[in-house]
């Protein structure tokens, strides 16, 4: 968890532009294919979170890192006064974590309907709704 939090964490540091960080945020969110191994291992240990407090608790720790990255960037757009979001900032990075997880689900599971690249456009798509443009 920390691996894939941690690394799209740093992507703050390195991009300054708010709609291309967010765009490389979602990329960085999404398997890479069904093959991803590390993204296989989360939804696989998102199912083991159901039997078991211990993780139950790194699951929901896990999720608070993903509303916490989309929150960040999110902030940063309209800071910057590149985002005119139509919701608020929370509500925003709620719908990107639970689009991020479902086509994620998805292409691990080998979904032929949900191809990485269609799954970064519809993203990039639901941004733009809410009112932070991803490049």
């Amino acid at each position: 968890m920390e691996r894939f939090c941690d690394r799209r964490d740093a992507l703050r540091d390195t991009i300054a532009d708010p709609a291309r960080l967010l765009g490389e945020t979602i990329r960085a969110g999404l398997p890479t294919g069904p093959d991803d191994a590390l993204m296989r291992l989360l939804y696989e240990f998102d199912v083991v979170a159901g039997s078991s407090p211990l993780h139950a608790t790194l699951a929901e720790a896990m999720y608070e890192r993903q509303l916490a990255t989309y929150r960040a960037v999110l902030q940063r757009g309209v800071a910057a006064g590149v985002f005119g979001l139509l919701l608020d900032i929370s509500t925003a990075a709620l719908n990107l974590v639970a689009l991020e997880d479902a086509y994620g689900l998805h292409i691990v599971g080998g979904n032929s309907k949900i191809a990485v690249r269609r799954a970064v456009e519809a993203m990039f798509d639901a941004a733009r709704v809410f009112g932070a443009p991803a490049v």
